[in-house]
């Protein structure tokens, strides 16, 4: 972790924000997300709506943003498919055709860079690009596969395995339904959305970012996206990982701040100081005492979080869970959603 004497909305120019668990759940507004994102902007601070999903238009994510309270234009949202899309345009001559196994999102960023959406392979396409859309047809991905199987370079717009189920358990994502086109062919995907490279060039291509932060509630979509962009990172506990999980993490999955939400873009964000007797984060300090660490202190709890982090994360070894979990316990900290 690092320690920023400024806050971090006036650190870092462009802010990368995840969406689904960070800015909203479903339709519903995450606490106190709508009054720190128009604060960050008064402060100066750029913010750019970064999503793997592929089947919504960047007009629909930015009507939905503009719903829950956080004004915004399609201009401001960067899209998996668009990093798709941008990808073939590099490697394809303008105008090529592309079998869509998806929807309109992805169809609608390849209009964007010059080529030409078809939907049967006798069409002879250049390149398959899939995404997720849940009404995707078996015959549509059988005609992707068909072209697959005779040479069209193959494009998934993400590799999540599951997408949030809002009432029960998860539900299969596009990664699960590449892995059909996959095991039909015998050919791997070139992946574009997080955690992989693509979409996280998308984005500082197009808010020109100096500076960038990633804003995430997932450790294997968005912080790992931020270690393969080489950018730093900051985790709000509003959406899938919890306080446990993020202290257990392997060192591509560690953040480079911690917060309870977005609020954590308005503050500094204290450094950690490690010496003989552990390390130390304003009021607390946390060492490891045999097989297991300690905490001791008071102030805010977060400032105790982030010196347990620092204990846990001192080594490449994921920390086990027995060793953090009562000392974070000791925290007592309260989910904010």
């Amino acid at each position: 972790m690092k320690g920023s004497d400024r806050p971090l909305s006036e650190a870092y120019d462009v802010a990368l924000l995840d969406l689904d668990g960070v800015v909203y759940v479903g339709n519903h507004p995450v606490p106190a997300a709508a009054e720190s994102l128009a604060k960050a902007r008064a402060a100066g601070q750029r913010l750019a709506f970064v999503t793997n999903n592929a089947s919504r238009t960047p007009s629909a994510v930015a009507a939905l943003l503009t719903q829950v309270g956080v004004p915004a234009t399609a201009e401001d949202v960067v899209t998996s498919a668009q990093a798709a899309a941008r990808l073939l345009a590099e490697r394809l001559p303008a105008g090529s055709k592309v079998l869509v196994v998806g929807g309109m999102g992805l169809r609608q960023a390849l209009y964007a860079r010059g080529l030409r959406p078809v939907s049967t392979a006798s069409e002879r396409p250049a390149a398959v690009v899939q995404g997720y859309d849940p009404t995707l047809s078996y015959g549509l991905i059988a005609e992707g596969a068909k072209a697959v199987s005779e040479g069209a370079l193959f494009l998934g717009s993400n590799g999540d395995f599951t997408i949030p189920g809002r009432d029960g358990p998860p539900k299969p994502g596009n990664g699960s339904l590449l892995q059909v086109i996959r095991t039909a062919t015998g050919v791997d995907p070139i992946v574009t959305g997080k955690p992989e490279r693509p979409l996280h060039r998308e984005s500082i291509i197009r808010t020109g970012a100096q500076r960038p932060l990633v804003v995430g509630d997932r450790l294997d979509t968005d912080i790992e996206g931020a270690h393969n962009g080489d950018a730093d990172s900051l985790l709000v506990f509003t959406g899938v990982t919890d306080p446990l999980t993020a202290l257990t993490a392997e060192p591509h999955h560690r953040p480079t701040y911690l917060a309870p939400d977005l609020t954590g873009l308005l503050v500094p964000h204290p450094a950690i100081r490690t010496d003989d007797n552990g390390h130390h984060c304003v009021g607390w300090t946390a060492r490891w005492h045999n097989d297991r660490i300690t905490l001791a202190g008071e102030g805010d709890p977060y400032d105790g979080l982030r010196a347990l982090a620092a204990a846990a994360w001192r080594t490449e070894d994921p920390a086990p869970r027995e060793a953090v979990t009562p000392a974070l316990n000791d925290l007592n900290l309260h989910p904010t959603r």
